[in-house]
């Protein structure tokens, strides 16, 4: 570990000679590449030389150590003993910023919401979580680019995609996808019995157009009425748009906008994600096809979390981990239980010692 950081702070001295020599700016390509090395490698050689310069604080208080004797030893081999333990929290931060990071969590994702097993009520949550996300985008203040919404009579959604845009979303709201599982008494019971209803969420990392390439030849573009409420809402023209993938099969549907035009740009879009998702899902399987991550076996059909209304709880069941606030939780306030998710993923990762992302 010790060689790659000496390797990579050589690296970081030589970008800044570079970035010093006079004409550096003349080539603003160069520059630009140069200057964002640079700014990744900061953080690790910072971290580095820091660890450095504590690690020469106690060499030296051991070699003035040995020179004293009372008092003044006992001080010193404390001072050296105190320096000791930071160097091992400093070891532990180091091996986490050589933890090769996700190539996706920087990017923007799609978001989609489906109502599973429980009728009317996982429509019903399925709104719930819609708002949930929505909530927690705008703390976040991430975008919120709906794309299509399939709703029911009884103010429950079908489903719902929508485009969430902005620095780092996807590593936010990854670890979302799985089925959530709720457990309640619904508005439609007159018992007072508990219901447990599922809503499957995944969300899919942005695809850049060098990740996906897209013949049109290999897409059939339907045209039809968007579907709404009633009355003055129905649309009259076919704005709607229903994109089919001959080669695998995806189909994605977009009517949210008056603009057809609108409409085609959101469904492509859309499509493109989940062809990287796709694709990027089948390479990644037949890499490594017992491959362990936080999200379980992969499979988007496993329950991640519970929501127990009475009482009052929700419950991650990858790590076991609980908020007795519901009502909060609910309101968008998710960065509790992402944060320790994360912690999770990134101790599992160093006790494995891998090197995936």
């Amino acid at each position: 570990m010790f060689e790659k950081l000496q390797k990579i702070a050589e690296r970081y001295d030589e970008i800044e000679a570079e970035l010093s020599r006079p004409g550096a700016l003349s080539d603003r390509a160069a520059w630009t590449r140069l200057t964002k090395e640079r700014a990744e490698l900061s953080g690790p050689v910072e971290a580095y030389r820091a660890y450095l310069r504590l690690k020469g604080e106690m060499e030296a208080a051991l070699a003035e150590a040995e020179k004293e004797s009372g008092e003044m030893r006992a001080l010193l081999l404390e001072e050296a003993q105190i320096c000791r333990e930071r160097l091992a929290e400093a070891e532990t931060g180091l091996k986490v910023m050589l933890l090769p990071k996700d190539k996706n969590d920087e990017r923007g994702c799609t978001l989609e919401i489906r109502a599973g097993a429980g009728g009317e009520e996982a429509a019903l949550f399925a709104y719930d979580l819609y708002r949930m996300y929505q909530a927690y985008c705008e703390r976040r203040r991430f975008s919120w680019d709906i794309v299509d919404v399939s709703e029911t009579e009884l103010g429950g959604m079908k489903e719902a995609i929508v485009n969430v845009e902005g620095r780092g979303a996807y590593s936010r709201l990854k670890y979302e996808s799985g089925v959530h599982r709720v457990q309640r008494v619904p508005e439609t019971e007159s018992q007072g019995r508990i219901h447990t209803s599922t809503v499957t969420v995944a969300v899919l990392p942005e695809a850049e157009e060098v990740d996906v390439t897209l013949d049109e030849k290999d897409v059939r573009v339907d045209l039809f009425r968007s579907s709404g409420a009633g009355g003055q809402k129905v649309n009259k023209t076919e704005t709607a748009i229903r994109l089919t993938h001959f080669p695998t099969g995806i189909v994605v549907t977009c009517q949210d906008e008056r603009s057809q035009l609108k409409n085609k740009e959101k469904a492509f879009r859309v499509l493109k994600n989940r062809l990287y998702d796709y694709y990027n899902s089948r390479a990644v399987s037949a890499e490594a096809q017992n491959r362990r991550s936080l999200v379980g076996t992969g499979d988007r059909s496993e329950r991640v979390r519970t929501y127990n209304f009475p009482q009052s709880r929700v419950t991650d069941h990858r790590i076991g981990y609980s908020l007795h606030s519901l009502d909060a939780f609910l309101s968008g306030e998710l960065d509790e239980m992402i944060d320790a998710l994360a912690r999770a993923d990134t101790q599992r990762r160093l006790a494995e010692g891998t090197d995936e992302a």
